[in-house]
């Protein structure tokens, strides 16, 4: 969520993420802020406050999504799951920052059957410790915000208990084809269409005719026509509703596209699968140009079963999408920039809320402090370019631990 903040108008100051090579990939975008590499179970507000400089500044927001694989709706719902305590963890730092606001995200899952019974707990926590939260917690669905998936997400809002609760962001877009996705939320006026997924990736060169991405995640290309959603995500400057820093980068350079080497066997399965339609064998969704991209996931590490996050298949070419489309379907500018490998770099956009979706939400927080945005001047660079080819055991040794998995965000607004 932090670049949807970033965007909304806060300015960054930490995130916590075990992941070494996540942790690398932050620091390469967010050059300005402090990366705390380790669980947030083994942390406290006073040593955030300390890594940051913080210091005894009052923080406006603190948002995060703790884990979410003992929710998820896709696979088990595992009540016994440890990851499931990462949600007290989370109140537990809020509670230690006494932020003014917080937002949590996490998969719709957690409001069903047994696992509601976390959500109502720590809801009441939260009381118990000061702050209110509001009471119609709501999934959202990132169609209904200007992004062309359908991803639906649970968001639950608070505050201390002498400040105005933020409301949930009204819907901006409605998609073309909605009767197929879920947690759409509609207005009785008209609005505009969802960017469908040719918006998003159809001015984007073939990779399969630049020879070089078979060996790197990045060429120098020329673009073909942008649609209004593209042109906002190479150019994001453009954006009146964008109050993040610009990045400084090169714009015939297209990054995070290192192409697969399918065989033949596949090839032909891909090109035979209708649009719209699940390939037989592999189970990859086949995007329609015209529609929406499925729900794109970031699949398990090996400890949880799985190593491969699902695909989706090229709208007009038979072979899966590259990390970059997956960004632009995630609603990602061209500047932002993941890790070099495939495995990492699907991992790092389907873990994330797309920045469109975050930035709607912290609008609404934004409104609630009573802070009118404005954008800043500063420019910034990007980090050096090791830290997004860093292996595991470099990232690792870089940030003197051995082992991954969890994140969260705290932000403060500078006066």
């Amino acid at each position: 969520m932090s670049l949807g903040f970033e965007q909304a108008g806060f300015d960054v100051l930490a995130a916590v993420e075990l992941d070494p090579i996540h942790c690398a990939v932050y620091q390469f975008n967010f050059p300005s802020s402090s990366v705390l590499c380790k669980s947030i179970e083994e942390l406290n507000g006073g040593e955030i406050r300390d890594f940051s400089q913080i210091s005894n500044y009052t923080i406006d927001v603190v948002f995060g999504g703790s884990p979410c694989q003992g929710f998820s709706l896709i696979g088990k719902r595992a009540f016994t799951d440890p990851y499931n305590s990462l949600l007290f963890h989370f109140w537990r730092v809020v509670t230690n920052l006494k932020p003014k606001y917080f937002v949590l995200e996490n998969v719709p899952g957690l409001i069903m059957g047994k696992h509601r019974h976390f959500l109502v707990e720590m809801m009441d926590k939260f009381r118990e410790s000061g702050y209110q939260i509001q009471e119609h917690y709501q999934v959202l669905n990132a169609a209904n915000y200007g992004v062309p998936q359908n991803r639906s997400r649970l968001f639950l809002l608070g505050c201390l208990q002498d400040l105005s609760l933020p409301q949930y962001p009204q819907p901006q877009t409605k998609p073309a084809k909605w009767q197929k996705t879920k947690h759409l939320l509609f207005r009785e006026d008209d609005l505009p269409y969802t960017p469908v997924v040719w918006d998003a990736i159809g001015d984007l060169p073939e990779v399969e005719l630049i020879p070089e991405l078979l060996e790197q995640d990045w060429a120098t290309v020329e673009y073909g026509r942008f649609s209004d959603y593209s042109y906002k995500l190479h150019y994001p400057q453009t954006d009146k509703y964008n109050y993040g820093y610009e990045r400084i980068f090169d714009l015939y350079k297209l990054t995070s596209s290192v192409r697969t080497r399918h065989g033949i066997e596949s090839i032909n399965r891909f090109e035979a699968t209708a649009a719209g339609e699940n390939e037989a064998i592999s189970r990859f969704y086949k995007l329609e140009k015209d529609g929406l991209c499925n729900t794109l996931r970031a699949g398990t590490p090996s400890s949880r079963g799985s190593f491969t996050a699902p695909r989706p298949i090229h709208p007009s070419t038979p072979r899966c999408i590259t990390v970059r489309e997956a960004a632009r379907l995630h609603s990602y500018p061209d500047w932002f920039r993941f890790h070099v490998t495939k495995w990492h770099g699907f991992r790092q956009v389907g873990n994330s809320v797309p920045p469109l979706l975050a930035r709607k939400i912290a609008s609404e927080v934004i409104h609630a402090l009573g802070v009118i945005p404005s954008k800043p001047l500063t420019i910034l660079n990007l980090g050096d370019e090791s830290l997004i080819n860093f292996t595991n055991s470099q990232a690792a040794l870089y940030y003197g631990i051995c082992n991954n998995s969890n994140s969260s965000a705290i932000r403060k607004r500078n006066a």
